[in-house]
């Protein structure tokens, strides 16, 4: 596949700006130098090849503004690098290590797994670090937040070619990850240097503080258990300290001012707003926590360790806030539900326990705090990416959501975060093996490690059908694993647009669950050509016909999809008609379609892609439609639903349930006579 679509690649130096900064594993993960080749069990299903040494990606030239780049059915259109308190060289408060200090050009165009028992090496040197980490990003009318380690940037995206910093608020306290709703903006705070009053000049020690003794070494651990780690010695408490959930009043967009701190036992390494169509006075934000529990003396009624011995350990739970609409400012935790509970003896930590599956499998994390929750309102559910499971809630309830099934899988090291087809029958989950600072994406790595895995969901129960890998083989020296992307609205289909570190981003199409292929990449040279550097896509979304993308290393990033063999473009405009107001990919927004002849033209293309039709079919469905808009009168109406009527029956006998579901929506379509007439 690769080969045919060398002839439509775009394969150029990018003289654009970058600026780059330090990522944080993700909790569970450490870094590990593995050099044994990993040899797994067979998979079960099917898992996406990988592509040959002629793939465009490969052998792309490092560096930081002058890297290689390689692209096919995405076009970038602008790169916009940090701002000054982000930027290398130029970023608030305490530097996290050493910066390299590289001004941009004026112009502008992150567990040991144990994968395996691999013989002790020398570890790896400390990845260069650039400036503070770009993070998660919310959409809001014109304006596109991006969270950061450091903070919270906020463009104008009026123009997507001509994107402009509009505001800058430096408020340190872990990765940042940013949520919006009407005049609301929240952000997610766990790192130990965050502070209640947003300051950049973190938690002093007391004057004579002496640090306790570290504890001592674990025992050692059981085969196929994971590895004990010795637990850090958190700081001195302080009433300065914060780790939760921050809320921001944007309604002066230049001027935002918080108006709430909801503290929390672990902090949130990431959040998820929930909607609830029933309640119009208040919202909901579950909180998936990550960090170690923090000392009682810090935030009253905190405390962690073993449930067999502390039942009431801030592990093994998440954390919910509501929010008054009206005031903001009284929003706080009403439930810590328990939602890893074994439903037959009532054990808190029912689920996953932690260490590998068999000979030749990963070892998985724990199952005591979830990474991302993707709420999907329209259906009632929610997808948890917790650690050692995906898990399946029923939030009918809002304040009390229900796991009603969970999954685990002897290919996942760590269950990071999760998407819904939008019809809500399938689940694609990914795995942040290494935890995202580590190369996963080598030529000798797995491909069904640190990828997604492709659930479909049939009254309320997930099974697998297979893995989906970004295909390029990366070099040592890119961090690269499955991370955050989002539905792209092309009707008919299930495509996801999704960041994978320095392997840059891949558009899969994952309609057919059991066979999910590449049809569209992105990707640049590593970071540094000579050494271990942490860079590429956090985050990619697409939002109302563009696909932007938070860079670690560079910045912001804005492309659009363009034709290929993969993708007309009448599929692109069917695609562009959908608009949201707001977008947070994690409070995934149902998509419906116009039923107008622009996502009819979108249908018949699928359907001649997948020779669902024979080309008479085909021409004469086209020029019905065009013989119609030049001129509607009640004859050629009466053609359309003739022909409508002959693509109902003709669905029966499809090739697949997905041709027969084009066929279906063109005839809705054909039959109230492109609705709007366009």
């Amino acid at each position: 596949m690769m080969a045919k679509r060398s002839s439509q690649v775009k394969r150029v130096l990018a003289p654009f700006a970058i600026t780059a900064g330090l990522a944080m594993l993700s909790a569970g993960q450490t870094a590990e130098h593995a050099e044994k080749p990993i040899t797994p069990p067979p998979s079960t299903v099917y898992m996406n090849p990988r592509a040959g040494a002629d793939d465009p990606r490969v052998g792309l030239k490092g560096g930081l503004y002058d890297a290689g780049e390689a692209a096919f059915g995405l076009e970038r259109l602008a790169s916009l690098p940090k701002p000054p308190g982000f930027a290398p060289g130029n970023m608030a408060g305490a530097t996290p290590g050493p910066m390299i200090e590289t001004p941009p050009p004026a112009t502008d165009p992150t567990a040991k797994t144990a994968e395996t028992k691999a013989p002790a090496t020398p570890p790896r040197p400390p990845m260069a670090m650039y400036g503070s980490v770009n993070s998660d990003l919310a959409f809001s009318g014109n304006h596109l937040f991006v969270g950061n380690y450091n903070g919270i940037n906020t463009y104008d995206i009026d123009n997507p070619k001509d994107v402009k910093l509009r505001t800058s608020l430096l408020c340190p306290g872990g990765q940042g990850d940013v949520s919006v709703y009407g005049h609301l903006l929240f952000m997610s705070a766990e790192a130990m240097n965050g502070r209640i009053d947003c300051g950049t000049q973190g938690i002093p020690l007391p004057a004579g503080y002496v640090a306790p003794p570290p504890p001592p070494p674990p025992a050692p651990a059981a085969p196929g258990a994971p590895v004990a780690r010795v637990p850090r010695q958190p700081p001195p408490p302080s009433p300065d300290r914060f780790r939760g959930v921050r809320i921001f009043d944007i309604s002066d967009i230049g001027n935002p001012k918080q108006v709430a701190a909801v503290q929390s036992c672990r902090g949130s390494h990431t959040h998820s707003l929930l909607i609830d169509p029933k309640d119009k006075d208040n919202i909901y934000v579950y909180i998936s926590g990550t960090g170690g529990v923090r000392q009682a003396e810090e935030l009253a009624g905190c405390s962690g360790g073993d449930p067999k011995k502390n039942p009431e350990t801030a592990l093994f739970r998440i954390d919910i806030i509501k929010v008054p609409l009206a005031h903001p400012e009284l929003a706080k935790i009403v439930n810590s539900p328990r939602i890893f509970t074994d439903t037959q003896s009532g054990d808190i930590d029912g689920l996953w326990k932690g260490g590998n599956h068999g000979d030749g499998t990963q070892t998985t994390s724990q199952t005591n705090q979830c990474h991302d929750i993707t709420i999907y309102s329209a259906i009632g559910l929610a997808a948890g990416a917790c650690s050692g499971n995906g898990i399946l809630l029923d939030i009918s309830d809002p304040v009390n959501p229900k796991r009603i099934a969970a999954v685990s899988d002897p290919n996942y090291s760590y269950w990071h975060s999760a998407n819904f087809s939008n019809d809500g029958s399938k689940v694609l989950f990914t795995d942040e093996w290494g935890g995202g600072g580590q190369p996963r994406c080598r030529a000798t790595d797995p491909m069904n490690w640190g990828a997604d895995a492709i659930f479909t969901l049939t009254d309320r129960k997930l099974t697998l059908s297979s893995y989906y890998k970004m295909p390029a083989p990366q070099t040592e020296f890119e961090n690269c694993v499955a991370h955050n992307g989002s539905l792209i609205p092309i009707p008919g289909r299930d495509i996801e647009v999704q960041a994978w570190y320095q392997g840059g981003i891949s558009v899969v199409d994952f309609t057919d669950a059991t066979h999910p292929m590449e049809i569209a990449f992105f990707d640049r040279g590593p970071v540094d050509g000579s050494k271990r550097a942490m860079g590429g896509q956090w985050s990619t979304y697409w939002y109302n016909g563009y696909i932007y993308g938070s860079e670690i290393a560079r910045g912001v990033d804005v492309f659009k999809l363009v034709p290929s063999k993969y993708i007309t473009q009448n599929e692109i405009d069917a695609a562009n008609q959908v608009h949201f107001d707001e977008l947070n990919v994690q409070n995934q927004p149902k998509i419906v379609w116009p039923s107008n002849f622009v996502v009819a033209r979108a249908y018949i293309d699928q359907l001649t892609r997948s020779n669902a039709l024979p080309s008479k079919r085909i021409a004469a469905l086209e020029t019905a439609i065009a013989n119609y808009q030049a001129h509607a009168d009640k004859k050629k109406a009466a053609q359309l639903k003739t022909m409508a009527a002959t693509l109902d029956k003709d669905a029966a006998g499809a090739k697949s349930p997905a041709d027969a579901h084009r066929m279906h929506a063109l005839a809705e379509i054909m039959k109230n006579g492109g609705a709007a007439n366009l």
